[in-house]
């Protein structure tokens, strides 16, 4: 089974997971995109603790579910924006204003549409999660 879009099937099987709640999920492949948007999943609450699971071949990741993600997905195709444009994106992707967060990737490295917006810097969407 060829892979184009790892980030893409490790969301929806995160989606999926927490749809039937589940506590844990184990996705594959594990790659430093993957990493990065777990990273600030993290850090905004929507999943707990993670680890890389090294297996030899493209390594999981297990991740630990708190049942508060809604909906995550990826954005394609991966648009990019300039500092002023994120509005736009935050109403195409978002239910409301304030709910749900963006991830979007710049040269300062992976972050959050609002912490763009405060370091008033552009990039590529790459996903959303809410």
């Amino acid at each position: 089974m060829a892979m184009n879009d790892t980030l893409a099937s490790v969301l929806s099987n995160l989606n999926n997971c927490e749809k039937i709640g589940k506590k844990e999920c184990v996705v594959k492949p594990s790659s430093k995109i993957i990493k990065s948007v777990f990273e600030i999943m993290k850090d905004k609450g929507y999943i707990g603790d993670f680890k890389v699971v090294e297996d030899g071949r493209g390594n999981a990741i297990e991740v630990s579910l708190l049942g508060r993600i809604n909906k995550c997905g990826v954005i394609k195709p991966r648009f990019s924006f300039k500092k002023g444009d994120i509005e736009k994106y935050e109403k195409r992707y978002l239910p409301a204003r304030d709910f749900g967060i963006i991830i979007v990737s710049t040269q300062k490295g992976f972050m959050t549409h609002s912490e763009s917006k405060e370091k008033s810097i552009g990039g590529r969407l790459i996903s959303y999660v809410y």
